[in-house]
């Protein structure tokens, strides 16, 4: 359950930010459909991806986690 509380984070954040997939993809130096399965749940993020999603997206990791 873990990957959906990610998914919908991530998602939230990103939407918030005004970022499409393709673009925050591009941002963070990885392939769109990475970003697409970490955001559907069928990928667990590692701690280097939600790091680099956090710098792309300019929140800090409390605010990436908390949200």
């Amino acid at each position: 359950m873990e990957e959906l509380l990610w998914a919908r984070r991530i998602r939230a954040f990103r939407k918030l930010k005004g970022f499409t997939q393709i673009s925050l993809a591009g941002k963070m130096g990885i392939a769109v459909s990475i970003l697409g399965q970490v955001e559907r749940g069928s990928r667990v993020p590692d701690d280097e991806f939600l790091q680099k999603t956090a710098d792309a997206l300019g929140v800090s990791m409390e605010e990436l986690q908390s949200h």
